[in-house]
């Protein structure tokens, strides 16, 4: 039977004897090395045991090698993607056991719905089709605990989302996410009931803190991804010398999440939209290295981090956000495009995207996020079904 045993002696691991044990230094090494395992006495003190009782002995430890050998590849598997196939509501697993893989995607609702719209299904739909071998997590302040969510809740969203196999909902607890960051002790202090722009900047640091404590891609919830990104540490140019901070990734603990979390806090001003957002990361940018003007499609490098043109997720400008919902003569190809961003809080006139409509919008929804949009088409032809007053 195996055993754990502590070895406490010092130097345990080291070769040592007096000179009259010289020859049997490297015997008696193994025969400490397989009593540390088993506690099965050095050979040459034992008594000789029969023949059978060796035989099982050395079945005896080659099931047990064989069990240690299935373990470890077992842990080998959750280390490369087992979390992200894992459904949420199976499983129960913990923001942490997923993050801590630290290639996450990550989506964040920062409002008190818990009924995530289309654009919000189809941005993580498509986020996990692109991204088949990584988790895909969506944050939602809504939620009030740490249970999976029922798939067979009354949300219909939610239904479709946990039904991927790679997609994780969970609740946004921001106390928590914040602990161990610059952003704490500004989140103790601020009241939201009397911040403006409160949606904005508590997403604006949630952000940050998730990214420099685990990894992986930020994504806002109006992003649809059409390609895999290839940087791992990049920032995403919404014009020339202009920074968003709608989608970025880093590694774990990377110095310039870091330093954005200090000058968030040191710079705060809530009245300003964006000054937390996307003027934090042009500013930071700013202090590695000189912007300038891109050229044609090609990216900028500042230090190790990659500067990405604007055509990877800003092919359509702000001004121009509504062409997302015009209906295209011929519809642009987005070669260069790795997601596309729908400028959704332009979107005051809420327009949304409708079956048969031909809009760009819908043919996006279509190719990158299709149960999305067979749900949006099924919710469709329910509204024109006749009520039973209708009937009689």
């Amino acid at each position: 039977m195996l055993q754990t045993v502590w070895v406490s002696s010092p130097g345990s691991w080291a070769l040592q004897g007096s000179n009259s044990h010289r020859r049997g230094k490297k015997r008696c090494w193994k025969c400490r090395f397989v009593r540390t395992i088993i506690q099965h006495p050095c050979r040459r003190h034992a008594p000789k045991r029969s023949r059978r009782e060796r035989m099982l002995r050395k079945i005896q430890i080659c099931l047990c090698f064989c069990f240690v050998s299935g373990l470890l590849y077992e842990i080998s598997l959750l280390s490369s993607s087992v979390f992200s196939y894992l459904p949420v509501a199976q499983h129960y697993l913990t923001p942490e056991q997923v993050l801590n893989l630290g290639k996450s995607i990550i989506f964040l609702e920062t409002t008190e719905r818990l009924e995530p719209p289309p654009l919000v299904s189809c941005s993580v739909e498509s986020a996990a089709r692109i991204y088949q071998d990584r988790p895909i997590i969506l944050f939602m302040r809504g939620l009030t605990n740490e249970t999976a969510l029922d798939m067979n809740t009354s949300y219909a969203a939610f239904s479709l989302l946990s039904s991927m196999k790679n997609v994780f909902i969970f609740p946004l607890q921001m106390e928590t996410i914040f602990q161990e960051t610059p952003l704490l002790q500004w989140y103790n202090q601020v009241v939201p009931e009397q911040e403006k722009n409160w949606v904005h900047v508590s997403s604006d640091a949630s952000r940050l803190a998730l990214i420099w404590k685990y990894g992986g891609i930020y994504m806002d919830t109006d992003v649809i991804s059409i390609r895999p990104i290839p940087q791992r540490s990049f920032l995403a140019a919404q014009k020339s010398r202009f920074s968003s901070n709608g989608i970025f990734g880093f590694p774990a603990r990377h110095k310039f999440v870091w330093d954005c979390m200090e000058n968030f806090v040191l710079k705060y001003n809530g009245n300003i939209w964006g000054n937390q957002g996307p003027f934090l990361m042009t500013r930071m940018l700013k202090t590695l290295c000189n912007l300038t003007d891109f050229q044609g499609t090609e990216d900028h490098s500042c230090q190790n981090i990659s500067f990405l043109n604007p055509q990877r997720f800003y092919p359509i400008p702000y001004p121009a956000w509504g062409r997302y919902y015009q209906v295209w003569d011929k519809s642009p190809s987005f070669n260069h495009s790795y997601a596309l961003h729908l400028w959704n809080f332009m979107n005051h006139n809420r327009k949304v995207v409708e079956a048969g409509s031909n809009t760009l919008a819908e043919k996006l929804y279509k190719t990158y996020c299709p149960t999305t949009y067979e749900d949006l088409i099924q919710n469709a032809k329910h509204r024109d079904l006749p009520s039973p007053e209708d009937i009689e």
